[in-house]
């Protein structure tokens, strides 16, 4: 009886202390420039990322290559809707057409659809945040660019602390859209 009550002493209190974690927003700036595509309306599926990156808590790569849980820092939402709806507002900014993320919630099928498929979203003990993976671009009968192409995006941080990684992640989503941008308007 006594181990059970210690068990859920120990269980609460770890609880407790992930609720006083504080939390970090992805919130890329504002694209600067506006392209033209030819589609009108882009669904972008939910974005996949690797497991570390898609658990609440943030993760950093230590000197030996090892990956860790930053202490005592949450992300503010789900990574994977985090990064999803950041990137689709983003697009919807930098494109001509209406960008939104699925489910589809306007009227009919969208004209294109993106998928974002992540390889490494990790911020390296040299203060290196890498953004690595393929996009791909469906769309019948429009010519908006390839179909397929990879990315590596590298941002400089200010440290390794959890507010650093929440930058440069924000800043690495921002160059995400205007690379996937470029490769769909004109």
């Amino acid at each position: 009886m006594m181990a059970k009550t210690f068990a859920l002493l120990t269980l609460s209190l770890a609880l407790a202390a992930c609720g006083n974690a504080p939390r970090y927003l992805i919130d890329p700036p504002a694209p600067q420039q506006r392209l033209t595509t030819q589609a009108q309306t882009v669904m972008l599926r939910d974005v996949s990322l690797p497991e570390y990156a898609a658990a609440s808590e943030i993760a950093v790569q230590e000197e030996g290559g090892a990956v860790r849980n930053a202490r005592r820092a949450l992300w503010a939402d789900l990574p994977e809707r985090s990064l999803t709806l950041a990137l689709a507002r983003q697009l919807d900014a930098a494109l001509s057409a209406t960008v939104a993320a699925e489910p589809w919630p306007l009227a009919g099928l969208p004209d294109a659809e993106i998928e974002v498929r992540v390889q490494q979203s990790l911020a390296g003990a040299d203060t290196i945040f890498r953004l690595e993976g393929q996009y791909y671009v469906r769309a019948e009968g429009l010519s908006v660019g390839p179909a397929s192409a990879p990315f590596a995006i590298a941002v400089p941080m200010a440290g390794t602390e959890p507010q650093d990684i929440a930058a440069a992640q924000s800043s690495a989503i921002a160059q995400l859209a205007t690379i996937i941008a470029r490769g769909m308007g004109r």
